[in-house]
């Protein structure tokens, strides 16, 4: 069996200013500069809703910058 078929931690899934997201456990404060964006779920539940959500992989000043310079 793998570690992540028994890994019954919880974890949320969060996001930074530069809308890159990540997963973090949910019994932890969560790192300086990162904010939840709602779920919580186990590890597999949340690399999925970040497999949905986060279409752009290009942070987000760069997107700006981009639609600015169209």
């Amino acid at each position: 069996m793998h570690a992540e078929e028994t890994d019954d931690r919880r974890y949320l899934v969060v996001l930074n200013d530069e809308e890159q997201y990540s997963i973090w456990w949910a019994d932890r404060d969560l790192p300086a500069g990162w904010r939840q964006e709602g779920t919580e779920g186990t590890k597999a539940e949340c690399l999925e809703r970040i497999g949905l959500i986060w279409t752009d992989l290009r942070p987000a000043s760069l997107r700006r910058r981009m639609a600015a310079a169209r």
